[in-house]
């Protein structure tokens, strides 16, 4: 309780929430040591040891949090906005329960039938049926925040002008000097960050390390966000005369070509002056959907760079490289220029849909989930031959169907290479948010509660099943949410809605995927009466809870992660028998030497398992200030001219002002976080005196105050209608310091006001235990994370076998063809599946298996000792002492142990 009046959450003094110091040793061991089922009982009756009820509270923190921002933070800037409020007939009904509009129909030829049902379409249409234009290509952004709230520095509102007061603009404090005061990477005199002549191991560069996340981490988010949001169309932004228009980045001379915004500002129709839009708008140039566009395309020119085995066309081309001819499942081919439409800067490049900003990570990715698609086409045509042997015809149906003939069999030899490659896709996007919502997020947020949440996100809260008929609950996240629910003041029709989205059976995937005959929650096949013919059997699991499905750009600015970007990578070869290199690091190769085609030369030079390698065993850098990679502060940029060069981390802070991101202040307030006074909240007053983590806190407060500045306030100036103070009078331009000093007395307060958003997420000193992002991060991602899922049909309702194919369902849901697969050793206490990105690494590079017998987890750092329940120690894995990565820690050679 201490703890209540700061800003910050405090899950970490939850009993279980952090590493094993965190636990009730004595009521652990004793729950621990009974089976399974019987703690799960004690959890029903409310028997609760004291571990289990911290993560229960965390888990109840969690949930209440999300469907408060369901709730009250959906804001569609395409048109719907004024309906969700006030309902469907404007008469102030629920609009919460609307699930079509009109806006979203488009016309007749892009009405969803027949094969635009089937698969999963180029430009994102026909994932919603009955909305088909949802997520597509080119839909506007939506936002989180109030709509009032948004382009702060044009001062179009009152309480914008209250809060800062004419103090901010695009180039207000100045982009540069924040990225050179507050973002740099602070380095020894003989530090070597541009590297050493032949890319020698001795260079150095220094950086704030994240012991349990590797750099494989940081170039899957790049990876992603290719498939989720592109501001860019086709490597550029607004072009005047064929050229781009330019505009400063800082005071220096450096530019960069202006962002494509529309204005907008849209009123309600009932004379109120409240806005139904932003007052400008943005378009996502790529589909909005977790669909793997990034790799097969998110519109007709995209996917013409996107190259299909001639000889077999539900495969990707792979070609053999002359110095990696041990490696039978190639590499993707290069793109040409000649017969594609294609900028300049992508010569030399692999080719994929998106290859703007391309870099080793990417390569390394692109390359892996290309021979992932053509193992799954293999297997597929594997199970063809097997079938057609058999005499057995029940051995003969794939479990596709089409829906213009719903009753034919396809079967497995009957599958064109057509209509096998967009199954194939599916598998893959399946695959891809599969590993990102398990693994990479159960790894960004390294504890018991998230582990549990984001295995619910995809699981649902059921363990399983009893004989296929009644579902098991996983019960302290059931319990947890049903407790919520019951105290939240949830009207009853919008409770069932919330309860069945969170809690269905078989979670968000698969949601909806049965119309079962009887009362049962789960249903054999022969009790099930869903029919691809039926449109609300096929449609009917979403769930966009009121609110047309898009990403907010409040969702871009949090995946603002260029800290995790080291400067240099510490290249290694894999061992073979021969020689042990594993642990030992070969050269140390710039990453700016590691970009666009040349990233295609280092990978054909290296090959994937010695970059798999290299980048699984590197720890990323934290997300933190004084922390962004010095290249990119300083990154030629050829679309503008091979002299211009950017500074990305200004560049951040540009691109989140020109699309009218709030400041920090008033973006933590729309998202439920509770205020904060002065730049002081950014000091931990937990830590001790005279550590040199608080001498740091403590100078970069002295550097935010010399940037952002001071005023004297105006207590009579409100400046936030999104929440009060707790007595309930209006927040303040003196933020509640006139309350300790006399009225007649000028008062001066810090400009918290007019923090950026990003440098403010980057100073939060206190985090959750294991998360390797802020708390203001996380209350978007608690948001927008699972959206994406409940609005998208081939998650739900159409995660079936008639779309993915019986192999495809299988390959999803047990990690690949071979079943279900458990690691020999529990971790965090509990028997654990073997990973599916480390299954699709052990089948794209086989030569890995060894290397990874021991990764639990493929972003975390491979040689690291996961010791007990969520260490975050930096130890070796016992055949790792000797990596040098290891030896500035060479007292700790032994895991943390409960001292209770």
């Amino acid at each position: 309780m201490s703890q209540r009046s700061l800003p910050w959450v405090d899950w970490q003094n939850y009993w279980a929430a952090g590493d094993s110091h965190s636990r009730h040793s004595r009521a652990s061991r004793l729950i621990q040591s009974l089976p399974e089922l019987f703690q799960d009982a004690l959890e029903t009756v409310r028997i609760l040891a004291p571990d289990r009820r911290g993560i229960r509270g965390a888990l109840l923190d969690l949930e209440y949090q999300r469907m408060e921002m369901i709730r009250f933070n959906l804001f569609d800037n395409g048109g719907s906005y004024e309906q969700y409020i006030r309902g469907p007939a404007g008469d102030g009904t629920d609009g919460t329960a609307i699930k079509q509009w009109l806006h979203l129909q488009g016309h007749d030829s892009q009405s969803c039938t027949g094969q635009a049902i089937r698969f999963r379409r180029l430009d994102g249409m026909c994932n919603d049926i009955d909305n088909p234009l949802m997520g597509s290509t080119g839909q506007p952004f939506a936002r989180n925040v109030q709509f009032e709230t948004t382009f702060p520095d044009e001062a179009r509102d009152e309480l914008s002008r209250n809060r800062h007061g004419g103090r901010i603009g695009l180039l207000k404090p100045d982009p540069q000097l924040i990225s050179h005061r507050l973002f740099t990477r602070l380095q020894s005199p003989l530090n070597t960050c541009e590297g050493l002549p032949g890319s020698a191991p001795e260079a150095t560069c220094d950086y704030q390390m994240a012991n349990s996340f590797n750099v494989l981490a940081a170039f899957w988010i790049q990876f992603m966000t290719h498939d989720w949001f592109s501001h860019l169309k086709d490597g550029h932004n607004r072009l005047a005369d064929g050229q781009p228009d330019v505009m400063p980045i800082g005071r220096s001379s450096r530019r960069i070509d202006r962002s494509d915004l529309t204005e907008a500002g849209k009123p309600f129709s009932d004379g109120s002056g409240r806005l139904a839009q932003a007052y400008k708008t943005t378009n996502n140039h790529v589909t909005a959907w977790w669909d793997a566009s990034q790799v097969y395309g998110y519109d007709q020119i995209s996917s013409m760079r996107v190259k299909r085995d001639p000889q077999d066309r539900s495969r990707l081309q792979t070609v053999q490289i002359a110095s990696q001819r041990q490696d039978s499942q190639g590499y993707l081919p290069v793109l040409d220029l000649t017969d594609v439409p294609a900028s300049p800067q992508w010569a030399g490049q692999e080719a994929t849909a998106f290859p703007d900003n391309w870099s080793i990570g990417l390569s390394f990715y692109h390359n892996v989930f290309a021979r992932e698609h053509n193992r799954f086409v293999e297997a597929f045509k594997e199970r063809a031959l097997r079938a057609k042997a058999t005499v057995d015809e029940s051995d003969d149906d794939s479990g596709l169907r089409n829906p213009d003939e719903p009753r034919k069999v396809i079967r497995w030899w009957d599958v064109t290479d057509d209509d096998l490659f967009e199954v194939t896709r599916l598998v893959i996007s399946a695959e891809i948010a599969k590993i990102h919502t398990i693994e990479w997020t159960a790894q960004l947020l390294y504890d018991e509660p998230l582990y549990k949440a984001m295995t619910a996100n995809w699981n649902g809260l059921y363990a399983g099943t009893w004989l296929g008929l009644f579902d098991t609950q996983e019960p302290i996240v059931a319990s947890a949410l049903k407790t919520i629910l019951k105290s939240a003041g949830v009207k009853h029709d919008e409770k069932e809605q919330l309860y069945s989205a969170f809690a269905a059976g078989p979670g968000i995937i698969g949601q909806g995927n049965q119309h079962c005959r009887l009362w049962f929650t789960r249903c054999w096949n022969l009790l099930d009466r869903w029919n691809i013919a039926n449109r609300q059997d096929i449609n009917g699991g979403t769930n966009h809870f009121g609110s047309p499905f898009n990403f907010p750009e409040e969702f871009v600015t949090v995946y603002r992660l260029h800290p995790m970007v080291p400067d240099l990578l510490n290249y290694r070869e894999l061992a073979d028998d021969a020689a042990d290199t594993s642990n030992q690091i070969q050269r140390k190769i710039p990453v700016v030497r590691t970009v666009g085609r040349n990233a295609t030369a280092y990978m054909r030079e290296k090959g994937l398992a010695n970059w798999a390698l290299s980048m699984g065993r590197q720890r990323l850098g934290r997300l933190t200030l004084n922390n962004h990679p010095q290249f990119l502060q300083n990154l030629p940029l050829d679309r503008l001219g091979k002299a211009n060069r950017i500074d990305v981390a200004a560049l951040d802070l540009i691109r989140d002002r020109e699309r009218g991101v709030p400041r920090f202040n008033e973006f933590r307030r729309q998202y439920g976080l509770r205020t904060l006074t002065g730049f002081d909240d950014f000091i931990d007053r937990t830590l001790g005196e005279n550590t040199p983590e608080l001498k740091r806190q403590k100078d970069l407060v002295i550097s935010l105050r010399e940037i952002y500045g001071t005023h004297t306030c105006d207590p009579r100036k409100t400046i936030t209608r999104a929440q009060t103070n707790e007595d309930g009078t209006p927040i303040n331009d003196c933020l509640g310091h006139e309350k300790n000093q006399g009225s007649h007395r000028a008062l001066v307060v810090d400009n918290i006001e007019d923090l950026d958003t990003v440098v403010g997420w980057l100073a939060e000193p206190i985090r959750p235990h294991g998360f390797a992002i802020s708390e203001t991060q996380f209350q978007v991602f608690i948001l927008n994370a699972s959206r994406r899922l409940f609005s998208d049909r081939f998650f739900t309702s159409s995660f079936r076998p008639e779309f993915y194919s019986t192999l495809g369902i299988e390959w999803v849901n047990n990690n690949g063809p071979d079943g279900k697969l458990y690691e020999p050793e529990k971790s965090n206490g509990r028997t654990v599946e073997v990973s599916p990105l480390k299954r699709v690494l052990m089948r794209t590079i086989p030569e890995l298996r060894s290397e990874l017998k021991h990764v639990v987890n493929v972003f975390d750092p491979w040689a690291r000792d996961r010791c007990e329940y969520y260490s975050l120690t930096w130890i070796p894995r016992a055949d790792a002492t000797s990596d040098p990565d290891f030896q500035s820690n060479s007292a700790q050679r032994t895991c943390n142990v409960n001292p209770n």
